[in-house]
């Protein structure tokens, strides 16, 4: 068995839901993914519920880009927790797109590989909006705000950040399980103004109240009030953000490094309870190059 490519990328967390008011931003977190292609099929068994692998080779192909080979194989090696909206799906996409360009000598800039990773979400049914901000930070780090109605991947980029600096931060994840619905895209009309708040703090380049403001607004679509409570208690034991990520149902907790009494604080209050799990990832920092 021949190992033909190997792709990596990693997860994110949102700072604005895409499906909210048409923009989207997530933010890259240390939550890595490791994509390998194969020529003969492996011993173990291959978790892809959604056939997310056969619709990235499907988009390949439809690319006209160079064939691996007629019968390929996946394994996949992932510490993203799926379906619970830290974006297991946009980077496993990036890490197999990634695996067939080195398994052909194929060269693609980051945004052929991020534009091929939407087109293979949307063709497999795992995206509302094609993911394009969690393709992004899978596969560069930082965030980007996103118009996902533009017209090319390009040019729906609205502005960028490398993110707040990884080691001033500490990242709490709750994970609650996998999801129980996939909002619909008009269930988000009924709370645009938290996504508008969303929206012009990441403008103003404050992330941190991002996350809360659209949190809020998943929340409300969601219908989530165990949701709100988790979240609303993140604030009482001192954390500066807390939201839902992406369609749920896990919640991103930020807590300022420095601040360790603070930090054991939230571990040990959501240690009590029995159906939370809680991680702890950081921040990746995209490398921006100064005009």
């Amino acid at each position: 068995m021949a190992i033909l490519g190997k792709g990596t990328a990693n997860g994110a967390c949102s700072l604005l839901h895409a499906a909210g008011l048409g923009y989207g931003a997530s933010l890259a977190l240390d939550l890595p993914v490791i994509v390998r292609l194969l020529d003969k099929e492996p011993k173990s068994k291959l978790d892809d519920p959604d056939n997310l692998l056969e619709s990235v080779i499907k988009v390949w192909r439809e690319m006209k880009l160079p064939s691996a080979g007629p019968e390929l194989y996946w394994t996949v090696k992932s510490k993203i927790p799926p379906r619970q909206g830290l974006k297991s799906s946009a980077a496993i996409a990036v890490a197999a797109i990634r695996a067939l360009s080195k398994a052909t000598d194929q060269e693609l800039e980051n945004h052929q590989i991020v534009d091929l990773a939407a087109k293979a979400q949307v063709d497999a049914g795992v995206s509302i909006t094609g993911s394009i901000d969690d393709a992004w930070a899978a596969t560069e780090g930082g965030w980007k705000l996103i118009n996902v109605h533009a017209e090319d991947i390009q040019s729906g980029v609205i502005m960028e950040q490398a993110g707040p600096t990884s080691e001033d931060w500490r990242v709490f994840l709750l994970l609650r399980g996998e999801r129980d619905i996939q909002p619909e895209p008009e269930d988000f009309s009924y709370h645009q103004q938290a996504f508008s708040q969303a929206l012009a703090a990441l403008q103003e380049g404050k992330e941190m109240v991002a996350i809360t403001w659209n949190g809020r607004g998943v929340v409300g679509v969601l219908n989530d009030p165990k949701g709100r409570r988790l979240t609303n208690d993140a604030f009482v034991n001192g954390a500066r953000a807390a939201g839902i990520s992406g369609s749920g149902s896990a919640i991103a907790i930020f807590a300022a490094a420095v601040s360790g009494p603070t930090c054991e604080r939230l571990l040990k209050w959501y240690d009590k309870f029995p159906d939370v799990e809680i991680i702890e990832t950081s921040i990746i920092n995209a490398e921006i190059a100064e005009d």
